[in-house]
């Protein structure tokens, strides 16, 4: 079975099995039973299409809202404080709920929504599993609950008021990381889901699969995503390690106080912070900055600009994923070289995985247009054995074949077999006459019907192919079309017990089935019944492959309207003629009446009164 047979077979039982629910309820009163349909989800369906694309765009916005949040603490330079960012972090807490909303209607769908059994594919009917209960357990006891559970945790809502909270003590230091690691590893669901929603898309949509463009795309865009949520974190980091700076300076320093120095709090003098955490002056011997050196210097961490800090934290990400890291200058600090290899592991499979789609575009590309060069010469090829059996000159093969190589330079399939519906129509009229005219003037009932006739009949003549051992008509069936044979060997044969059997061959140059111009041509009615049909007293079958021109009776029944319509109005015209020669001879006549009576009068007016006798 071909794929749409098989497509549209699995669509027929899914959709009986979805629509044809049909559930018995008690009788009411007059004992008469009554149904309802019962409507579900179609696991397959257009709406849960949709959805899943609406989900996997929520999943990508929603990886790109979380670094929003990674932009709240900014320094304040002159205060050495940290304070966040009240507006940025109502924007990103608006846009993360509405993702999460969307994460958990998807959650609520799984649980409800109807899947398909796998394994009745195999037995070749679709089964739908409606259970609650198993729908239930199907997705509470997969891979999939656990990450969309993980993905949808609002950890940075939540941790990030805790990171830069009123803790005191450098002991915060290490609970900073370990918060720092829970954010990170959210993002291996978040990632995760994306994925697994870019997986369901190209299984229920193949010719999206089959786009290989759409995957390089694809892969560009997680390069800019990944320069964003590395910019983000190098932001992040920044703020954290200038903080760190700050707890170990405090400690050496007699007098102060280790805490959050969060602005919300009164500070006292810490001009001495400039000292052991040297942002203009660098001194790696005090503090080694490393990677983030850059951030501070530039005075990106105090900027209360947004897009400012927003754009040149993507750069730095987009620059380091791309050189996979080559030019970062890392200090000895263990979480520092940590995330600097991530930019280089991260970068490198980026890079991989992109070249890889390239080269299967390319290699895709260049089988393409192999095939499509391929293709180009056995059609030409084809084309020039078509023009060489039916003897065309060289001024249509010219036409012919520049025709052919346009469309097929234009990726357009051509159809050897139905070749003249390629073409322009006059061209294609030019052929049929140049073909078919000599074995019209064959035919007995044509011969003296006159040339207009036969080249009315070439225009609704229309190519037919028969492949070997194949019956056209048999015998007793109605004969509606005659054929005019251009290449193959047909049987004429005869299987009646009453009848004397015998064969006969019927090859290129002659036609078959004159029988309906008797039926057509020779018909007293104004227009010839489909249902008065010649009966075919011989079966006709094809002994190798055939191709002929064939006039189908519908068409004829045309060609006789058209005659008919065309004689009636010659014959109008010839009336109204000899109608007009008519009125004028009849005029005349009375204009010389006239004439002589006027002639006689004046000539007896001039003769002497008594010759008027």
């Amino acid at each position: 079975m071909s794929y749409h047979g098989r497509h549209r077979q699995e669509k027929g039982l899914r959709n009986q099995d979805i629509e044809g629910q049909v559930s018995k309820t008690d009788g009411d009163d007059s004992g008469q039973k009554r149904t309802t349909k019962k409507t579900i989800l179609d696991p397959e369906g257009q709406l849960l299409q949709w959805w899943n694309i609406m989900f996997a765009v929520s999943c990508v916005i929603a990886v790109s809202v979380d670094p929003l949040f990674f932009y709240l603490p900014v320094i304040n330079g002159d205060a050495k404080c940290v304070w966040l960012d009240k507006r940025l972090k109502i924007v990103a807490i608006t846009l993360r709920s509405v993702t999460d909303f969307i994460y958990v209607m998807n959650i609520i769908i799984q649980f409800i929504c109807p899947y398909i059994d796998e394994d009745s594919r195999k037995l070749g009917r679709i089964i739908i599993v409606r259970d609650p209960q198993q729908i239930a357990n199907r997705y509470f006891f997969s891979r999939y609950f656990v990450i969309d559970v993980l993905a949808v945790l609002p950890i940075p809502q939540v941790l990030f008021p805790i990171i830069f909270s009123k803790v005191r003590g450098s002991r915060f230091l290490d609970k900073r990381k370990f918060l720092n690691a829970v954010i990170f590893c959210q993002y291996v669901p978040r990632i995760l889901r994306i994925y697994i929603s870019w997986i369901n898309l190209t299984k229920s949509a193949s010719k999206l699969a089959r786009l290989v463009w759409i995957k390089a795309a694809f892969n560009f865009f997680l390069y800019i995503l990944a320069s964003h949520v590395l910019g983000a974190f190098w932001y992040l980091f920044s703020v954290q390690r200038e903080t760190a700076c700050w707890h170990k300076a405090c400690e050496k320093h007699v007098g102060c106080t280790p805490s959050s120095f969060s602005c919300n709090q009164p500070s006292s003098d810490r001009a001495f912070l400039d000292y052991y955490c040297p942002v203009q002056t660098p001194n790696t011997t005090l503090f080694d900055f490393g990677i983030f050196f850059e951030a501070l210097q530039s005075h990106t961490l105090e900027s209360t600009d947004f897009p400012r800090k927003l754009s040149h934290c993507f750069w730095w990400g987009l620059r380091n994923l791309s050189s996979f890291g080559q030019n970062l200058q890392t200090s000895t600090y263990f979480w520092e070289n940590c995330f600097a290899v991530c930019i280089s592991i991260f970068g490198l499979l980026l890079f991989l995985h992109f070249i890889g789609n390239l080269q299967t575009y390319i290699q895709l590309a260049t089988e393409r247009s192999e095939e499509i060069i391929k293709n180009m010469r056995v059609k030409e090829r084809e084309m020039e054995l078509w023009i060489f059996r039916n003897q065309l000159p060289s001024t249509i093969k010219e036409e012919i074949m520049s025709i052919v190589q346009h469309m097929l330079e234009e990726k357009k399939d051509v159809d050897v077999q139905n070749l003249l519906s390629h073409l322009p129509i006059e061209l294609g009229r030019k052929i049929k006459r140049y073909i078919c005219l000599p074995m019209l003037k064959q035919v007995p009932q044509l011969q003296g019907k006159g040339e207009q006739l036969l080249q009315l009949i070439c225009e609704y003549l229309k190519p037919m192919h028969y492949n070997q051992h194949n019956y056209i008509v048999r015998e007793g069936e109605p004969l509606d079309a005659m054929l005019f044979i251009t290449q193959g060997i047909i049987w004429n044969f005869t299987t009646s017990i009453n009848a004397e059997r015998s064969a006969k061959c019927i090859e290129k140059g002659s036609f078959y089935g004159e029988e309906l111009l008797d039926w057509g041509l020779e018909c007293s009615a104004a227009l010839p019944n489909l249902s008065d049909l010649p009966i075919s007293l011989k079966t006709a079958k094809t002994h190798t492959k055939v191709e002929a021109f064939a006039l189908m009776a519908n068409d004829l029944r045309t060609i006789v309207s058209r005659r008919t319509e065309a004689a009636s109005c010659v014959q109008a015209l010839t009336v109204a003629a000899f109608r007009r020669i008519n009125e004028r001879n009849n005029e005349k006549s009375s204009l010389q009446l006239v004439a002589g009576k006027r002639k006689i009068e004046l000539s007896s007016a001039l003769l002497p009164k008594g010759n008027k006798s």
